[in-house]
């Protein structure tokens, strides 16, 4: 059993509300020792951040996600700011831009992306970005911007695209996708990438590999990711997790927080 790190997971979300726990003890079972949870609105950080209260491998990241356009208000980047201000954030996230949906107004989805990625460069937190039919505008954004960190979630571009990330030192999210035979260009560059630049993740609830397709994913599952990575590559499934889960800690510096929360744990009252 290796010892892996989700990147990104929605432990917070509804259809994890009848058997959260499990789910968490499943994904412990499988070795999965450490699990970012992104926001997508305002509404979610409170749930987000009493998970990562009750469970020590759940690392939380606070953002206004693109796709919630309409849960938003221009006063929750003032209020991000404060929920960063407090020191449990691992990142900025999930932010970015998504030209899929026609509704998704692009010029109010850029005011909160750019609010948002200017807080994570005040705070030198890394950012956890969402561009979908939008990774031109966003890797454009990310330079302009400069002197930032961070993952672009589920990435599904060029070639050219990637290395463009790799050279600002971003990481690509790879998730079930990868495990779709038909993802031809998908597979073509996680078979060559920088081993550095790679990080896993199950997007769960959505986002299954192809042999779980159409159910409802969890994080445990990120072990036939690493299967399909590694058969890819062409290189041991050891090496592989020991890798990925490197690149998780050092990008969301996880052994820093992970003493943050100990201390907190230590200062909690024991009784009455």
């Amino acid at each position: 059993m290796f010892n892996l790190i989700d990147s990104h997971v929605h432990l917070d979300h509804p259809r994890f509300d009848v058997d959260r726990p499990a789910v968490l003890a499943s994904a412990t079972d499988a070795g999965i020792v450490g699990m970012i949870v992104p926001a997508v609105d305002a509404a979610s950080w409170p749930r987000i951040k009493a998970l990562s209260e009750d469970y020590p491998q759940v690392f939380p990241a606070f953002g206004l996600h693109p796709m919630y356009l309409g849960e938003h208000e221009p006063c929750d980047v003032d209020a991000l700011s404060s929920w960063l201000d407090d020191g449990n954030a691992v990142a900025v996230g999930e932010l970015g831009l998504d030209f899929h949906l026609a509704e998704l107004d692009p010029e109010q989805q850029r005011t909160y992306f750019v609010g948002q990625l200017q807080l994570a460069r005040e705070r030198d937190l890394p950012v956890i970005v969402h561009a979908r039919s939008a990774l031109e505008e966003v890797s454009l954004t990310l330079r302009r911007t400069g002197r930032l960190r961070g993952v672009v979630h589920s990435f599904s571009g060029s070639l050219q695209q990637a290395q463009q990330l790799w050279t600002m030192g971003f990481h690509l999210g790879i998730g079930g996708p990868v495990t779709y035979p038909r993802a031809q260009r998908l597979r073509h560059i996680v078979a060559q990438m920088p081993i550095e630049f790679l990080l896993l993740e199950s997007d769960a609830p959505d986002q299954p590999d192809a042999d779980h397709r159409g159910e409802r994913n969890e994080p445990a599952r990120i072990n036939e990711i690493l299967r399909c990575i590694a058969m890819l590559r062409d290189e041991s499934e050891t090496e592989l997790a020991a890798a990925t889960t490197a690149n998780a800690r050092r990008l969301f510096d996880l052994d820093h927080h992970t003493r943050l929360k100990q201390e907190r744990l230590n200062r909690k009252p024991t009784g009455p």
